[in-house]
């Protein structure tokens, strides 16, 4: 992780390398895959390039792809005062470098960081955001963003989204096998399976992978991002009641919405999602019950009393 004040985690280290070497180690076998199957040197080479451009791109502009989505304008410290004020008072606190600030203009109360680095990086909150909670709720939902930046967990789930992203091209190009894309015929010295349906078999299979693991990888950094952020402020009760009041708002919010800010889920602090369990394998965040857990057990470590009321 960057150096920073923010509390080390052996356990997001380990778990981001595991699942960027997994993710590459797929890549790799699936290019030597191609190789074999179509027999074709210079597609395979130009499928591999491209899927390294895929990773490039997502890797350069993904705060620009991600502020574009939600519709973001970066704000000044005269547009924006107190929410400067905070995020400066919190980089100061934690020794890191201050990332931009953006505002989404939404009713939805949400937060999220982008960015391919501490020095590249962007906070964002929405409009619904900065009205439902107070000052110390929104310092710790600040803290916990800005503990994403630090570890540099949003650049790993970035990059690492680039293994599923290639998988649904192939998988999609290998839809159209029987118009000849990938040869379209029998390959005649194996079994006399279609190269299309290798090809489709093996993208199924990386994509289910690259999902599974960003998903796991996903609740565990949020869990991470919430335990480092409240060790910085020392205020785990105001965490506590931010995620239950942005819990409690995305409920009401209507669920068109919900499903045009659905791409951006595992960037939020919580799901834009309502009325379905948090609890199986395909969430990208832990259940509130579990954030909960894990705040009230530092609550009780640091031996404070519960400033937020929520514990």
């Amino acid at each position: 992780m960057a150096h920073s004040r923010f509390i080390k985690d052996t356990g997001l280290t380990a778990r981001m390398t595991a699942v960027m070497f997994i993710l590459g180690a797929l890549f790799v076998v699936v290019i030597v895959g191609l190789m074999v199957a179509v027999r074709s040197p210079g597609l395979s080479l130009l499928i591999g390039v491209a899927g390294l451009g895929v990773a490039w791109f997502q890797w350069y502009s993904s705060d620009k792809v991600a502020m574009r989505a939600m519709r973001a304008r970066e704000v000044t410290p005269q547009q924006a005062p107190e929410l400067h004020g905070m995020i400066d008072r919190l980089c100061a606190l934690a020794d890191m470098p201050k990332p931009r600030v953006a505002v989404a203009d939404t009713p939805m109360p949400n937060a999220f960081a982008t960015g391919r680095s501490p020095e590249r990086s962007v906070v964002c909150v929405t409009t619904g955001i900065l009205q439902k909670l107070d000052a110390e709720e929104m310092e710790a939902v600040l803290a916990h963003e800005l503990s994403h930046v630090a570890h540099r967990d949003v650049l790993v789930m970035t990059v690492a989204s680039s293994a599923g992203i290639v998988a649904g091209m192939l998988t999609r190009g290998a839809q159209y096998g029987g118009l000849g894309l990938f040869g379209g015929r029998r390959d005649n010295n194996n079994n006399g399976l279609p190269v299309w349906l290798i090809v489709l078999v093996v993208s199924l299979v990386v994509y289910a992978i690259s999902f599974l693991l960003l998903k796991l990888l996903s609740r565990y950094r949020e869990l991470a991002a919430d335990r480092s952020g409240a060790y910085l402020t020392m205020k785990p009760g105001a965490l506590a009641s931010a995620l239950q009041k942005i819990t409690g708002e995305i409920n009401l919010i209507p669920q068109k919405d919900l499903r045009a800010s659905s791409a951006m889920n595992a960037f939020f602090i919580a799901p834009a999602v309502r009325g379905v369990s948090l609890s199986t394998l395909t969430s990208t965040h832990p259940t509130l019950e579990q954030r909960l857990e894990q705040l009230a057990r530092i609550q009780a470590e640091l031996g404070r009393p519960d400033a937020g009321g929520a514990l």
